[in-house]
């Protein structure tokens, strides 16, 4: 096992116990409360009654809606994560074994984020991500999360890695990983404009102000094959090279004026030939 490994398991034990708290001074404490889950456990799992079924599943709801709002800044709706979090202390309740002398808090929290987590990897994701980066995604977000509350403020990636025992280069592959979770449809509407009736797709590229230039060049290009090379060396040094009238007088060895006069025949049959 990796000492990361080894750390996250420790984070996973600390936040299990946290979450057992939760529910300690009515459900574990009390004498007579631990007796009833003895009690309703023995009922359901040895004799298959589904009304003591149903009452561990109230006993232990407000566990899986605290585990559900951990993740509730996702872009997934609530509601969603709370029928993901039941379906998890469903499993919890009917896996559960008694015998072991075992919390069943301890057991359930582990039960409930495996299931929030195959949620995530399998179903939240907008494209295919590899499972060992969406865990590490996962995983570094909900680190930031602690973060972020523990020191009021958003933590660095150095912060972050530090906490997961994790290097910068894979924490920041995380953070990199977590943007291919959400998709938008290039449908949806604009957000933050004043005008909303366009779509996103509609605010993405332009159209090619040169594009009908490409035709043009290519009727131009044929004429100038019409003209003397002196004339068709002066209109490349004049509007591909952007030399000045007087610069390419220098270069050709002729006056400015004659270098004017070129330019207008030049043109003026280029115009010809490209109209008829």
């Amino acid at each position: 096992m990796r000492v990361g490994e080894e750390g996250n398991g420790n984070q996973e034990r600390m936040f299990t116990m946290a979450c057992t708290a939760q529910i300690r001074p009515r459900a574990l404490t009390d004498p007579r409360s631990a007796a009833d889950l003895h009690l309703l456990f023995r009922e359901w799992q040895q004799e298959g009654d589904d009304r003591a079924r149903e009452a561990l599943v109230r006993r232990f709801t407000p566990l899986a809606r605290g585990l559900a709002r951990r993740y509730e800044r996702s872009s997934e709706p609530l509601d969603d994560l709370l029928q993901v979090a039941m379906l998890g202390l469903l499993k919890a309740i009917d896996r559960f074994d008694l015998d072991r002398g075992t919390a069943f808090a301890s057991f359930a929290v582990p039960t409930i984020l495996g299931e929030m987590r195959r949620y995530f990897r399998d179903c939240g994701w907008g494209v295919h991500v590899p499972r060992g980066l969406q865990e590490r995604a996962l995983k570094v977000g909900e680190a930031r999360q602690t973060l972020t509350s523990d020191l009021g403020r958003s933590p660095t990636v150095g912060e972050l890695a530090t906490y997961l025992e994790l290097s910068i280069e894979e924490v920041g592959e995380a953070l990199q990983t977590a943007r291919a979770y959400d998709m938008v449809s290039l449908d949806a509407p604009r957000g933050g404009e004043e005008d909303d009736s366009g779509s996103l797709g509609e605010s993405i590229g332009r159209t090619d102000s040169r594009y009908e230039l490409v035709e043009l060049d290519a009727t131009i290009c044929g004429a100038l094959g019409e003209l003397p090379k002196r004339e068709r060396r002066i209109l490349h040094m004049r509007f591909v090279e952007e030399l000045t009238q007087t610069q390419i007088a220098q270069r050709v060895g002729i006056s400015q004026m004659q270098v004017s006069r070129l330019l207008r025949r030049s043109l003026e049959r280029v115009r010809l030939l490209t109209d008829a």
